[in-house]
């Protein structure tokens, strides 16, 4: 069966969540990190980007590029909190799910009846979820879906089907090949190879001459082969749902009505994994994206779905009322144990 793998790449992540939470670094170029001497840009804004400005590069330098560049210093725990929600997303299509970084990640979606769609659906839902846009390249294996999801950022979609996959990469500079960095590129430039066309040209024996155990990878990728599986994260910390609202909702019946569906999502993961877990943490987000959670840890593990449910409603009604209403709710279970590790109860004797 030809796989179905879509690569999520969120754009200009660190700084659009600045200028999300920043309404005035909007429209402005801003760098996410130190503009000091010693400074690193750790990530540029598009608006910085069409002066040059990049990531890793010296703070002075980027300054000398773009005088007006707006410096904001990076707030890690916010953006490792958005890409859980961005993953949770993710989990709600397959469990094969290969973080890359905070920021991208692999899905395999083979069984779906049109990738392309889940795509667009996951893109919708990020943007609702998050107030962020992302860019997604699908196609039949990993290294081409990473090629598309750049082929038109920002918030772009590109689908690249099996016939076309060899054309496509021909045509690109091998400086976009994922693990073609500056040395390989400068090295296969002396080389005379400059696009995926001219990698193709050369046979294997000339690739292994010059790039040792790279170059099996580097002739596959050059005729659109990588037969690289999605290796999906092992270890899990916690699983939940959450939902985002088209409208606000303030009505405390209306509140537990949806908390009951997203406890329903939530527990079908929980039983897929076979774990339980002694954590349930809510969340709920208000109309001004301020986001607030609320955790309450037991004694034993919670067993059940009702249980969780229980939980959740709980602290949910700690947070009532909300005069303005909820735009999003989550659940989660943490401190998972799998259920073979679970204590059981004595027998009497």
């Amino acid at each position: 069966m030809t796989r179905k793998i879509i690569h999520i790449d969120m754009d200009a992540f660190f700084a659009s969540v600045e200028q999300r939470d920043d309404p005035s670094l909007r429209g402005k170029p801003v760098a996410v990190g130190g503009g000091g001497p010693r400074g690193v840009v750790a990530a540029a804004s598009y608006e910085a980007r069409k002066f040059g400005v990049r990531s890793a590069m010296p703070g002075a330098q980027a300054v000398r590029r773009c005088p007006e560049l707006l410096f904001v210093k990076p707030r890690f725990d916010v953006y490792a909190s958005v890409s859980r929600e961005i993953r949770a997303i993710f989990r709600d299509y397959t469990d094969a799910v290969e973080p890359l970084s905070l920021d991208e990640a692999y899905l395999d979606v083979t069984g779906a009846e049109s990738a392309r769609a889940v795509a667009e659906e996951i893109r919708a839902r990020i943007r609702e979820t998050t107030g962020l846009t992302a860019s997604a390249g699908v196609s039949y294996n990993k290294f081409i879906a990473k090629l598309a999801s750049d082929q038109n950022k920002p918030d772009g979609l590109c689908v690249i089907l099996p016939g076309k996959g060899p054309a496509f990469v021909a045509s690109l500079p091998v400086s976009r090949f994922h693990g073609v960095g500056p040395v390989t590129a400068r090295k296969m430039e002396r080389l005379g190879i400059l696009t995926g066309a001219d990698l193709r040209d050369r046979d294997l024996p000339f690739l292994q001459a010059h790039f040792g155990s790279y170059a099996n990878y580097l002739y596959g990728a050059a005729r659109g082969e990588d037969h690289r599986p999605v290796r999906a994260s092992r270890i899990s910390k916690s699983i939940g749902a959450e939902r985002t609202f088209s409208t606000n909702i303030s009505a405390e019946a209306e509140l537990a009505e949806r908390l009951a569906g997203i406890a329903d999502a939530a527990w079908a993961r929980v039983e897929r994994a076979r774990v339980h877990g002694r954590t349930v943490t809510l969340k709920l987000r208000h109309p001004s994206f301020e986001t607030i959670t609320r955790a309450k840890s037991f004694a034993e593990p919670i067993a059940t779905r009702d249980a969780f449910l229980a939980a959740g409603r709980f602290l949910l009604a700690g947070q009532l009322p909300v005069p303005n209403g909820v735009r999003l709710l989550g659940l989660t279970l943490s401190g998972l144990v799998a259920e073979a590790e679970r204590p059981q109860p004595a027998l009497p004797l």
